[in-house]
């Protein structure tokens, strides 16, 4: 079926081959949705949705349509097919509708948060540079991109070796190491639950103060790398969720560079306030 503008003649229900109707969706509560197929696996399967008696005094039906079409350009909604008077045909997209009890999960709930505004990363970005530059974190030349595929092991000569180092460069020595903390969660699944706790954090965080010194460190100063890592580690959200953003508009690669991008600010505003209110040690 191709597309063709809003005011063709109305398609009503009885219109549709009783052979093709094979179920309606009874969730809408302001339209009726029907689910045409012809396999049993619906496999072939279209949705037809035929609005509701005089739903137009309330909602823009030409507006919907735009939105709809520009929301399918930008990967967030499901195929039009055609549009009609009193409704339109669309994709049907394999899946389960959410109940309440599903979108409590921050599993889910993470997926469905909106980008932020353009006003609230700008305060976003002038508190983190009002805040970590606070902190004295040397500037060393660091990797910028620590995540796991990008150390690799050699377990004969029982050392590491870092790999790509398109983003290297000069940087705060806390973001390279709050960078490398986030990369635990991993890319394709991300699961913050896998973020270093407090104590293996002060466990490698003191390795790396014993190989920088070449002498043993005092508690202090692996709390006061501890504070600043954790502090950067919010730039490391911020920055990879812009970074998203942009490859999402012109990447090529098959990934959903756009949940990865909401899941990262997610998890920038979830771990904020806490990570906020940790001190330096005096």
């Amino acid at each position: 079926m191709s597309e063709v503008p809003i005011g063709t003649p109305t398609l009503h229900m009885h219109h549709l081959s009783l052979e093709y109707m094979r179920g309606r969706f009874t969730d809408g509560i302001t339209n009726k949705l029907v689910a045409c197929y012809v396999e049993e696996d619906m496999g072939d399967c279209v949705l037809v949705r035929v609005y509701g008696e005089r739903t137009e005094l309330l909602v823009d039906r030409e507006n919907e349509v735009r939105n709809f079409q520009l929301l399918r350009a930008h990967g967030c909604a499901p195929k039009l097919y055609c549009t009609f008077q009193n409704g339109l045909c669309y994709e049907y997209m394999r899946g389960m509708a959410l109940g309440p009890e599903h979108i409590r999960e921050p599993r889910l709930f993470s997926l469905s948060a909106d980008v932020p505004k353009v006003e609230v990363l700008e305060r976003e970005l002038a508190w983190l540079k009002e805040h970590l530059s606070q902190l004295d974190s040397p500037v060393v030349f660091c990797h910028n991109d620590l995540l796991c595929k990008n150390i690799i092991y050699d377990s004969t000569k029982g050392h590491v070796r870092f790999i790509d180092y398109e983003y290297a460069g000069y940087n705060y020595q806390a973001f390279d190491i709050g960078n490398h903390f986030n990369e635990f969660a991993g890319v394709n699944e991300v699961d913050y639950c896998r973020y270093p706790g407090r104590d293996t954090q002060l466990q490698w965080l003191s390795y790396y103060l014993q190989a920088q010194k070449g002498m043993a460190v005092t508690p202090r100063e692996v709390e006061r790398l501890y504070v600043q890592v954790n502090k950067f580690a919010l730039a490391s959200h911020f920055f990879w969720a812009l970074w998203a953003l942009i490859q999402n508009q012109f990447s090529t690669i098959d990934f959903d560079f756009l949940r990865y991008a909401v899941i990262r600010f997610h998890q920038y505003f979830k771990v904020k306030p806490q990570v906020s209110a940790l001190e330096m040690p005096k």
